[in-house]
């Protein structure tokens, strides 16, 4: 198993947020943990696959297509929640 970058919680939310504003130009202070980022921030659904390629890729690991990720929050909590699967195989 490849071992994935492990982040706490808030680097990870800054990490996210700094993704999209480099791939997508949109301002730091647009970007509200809690901001749909369709509804609010015009982004498609490319613009969604665009993220989470960079994500997984960074990460090494698979999102599937039917995890709701409309908000920072939600792939924030997404990757904690990986972050600490993998370290509990890790650590058995």
């Amino acid at each position: 198993m490849l071992a994935t970058p492990s982040l706490p919680s808030g680097d990870l939310t800054r990490h996210v947020k700094h993704l999209i504003r480099r791939r997508k130009g949109v301002p730091l202070n647009r970007l509200r943990p809690t901001a749909d980022l369709q509804a609010e921030l015009g982004f498609d659904t490319l613009d969604l696959v665009d993220i989470i390629l960079e994500l997984e890729q960074h990460y090494r690991l698979t999102i599937p297509d039917e995890v709701p990720l409309r908000t920072i929050n939600d792939f924030v909590q997404f990757l904690s929640r990986q972050q600490s699967n993998g370290s509990s195989a890790r650590a058995a």
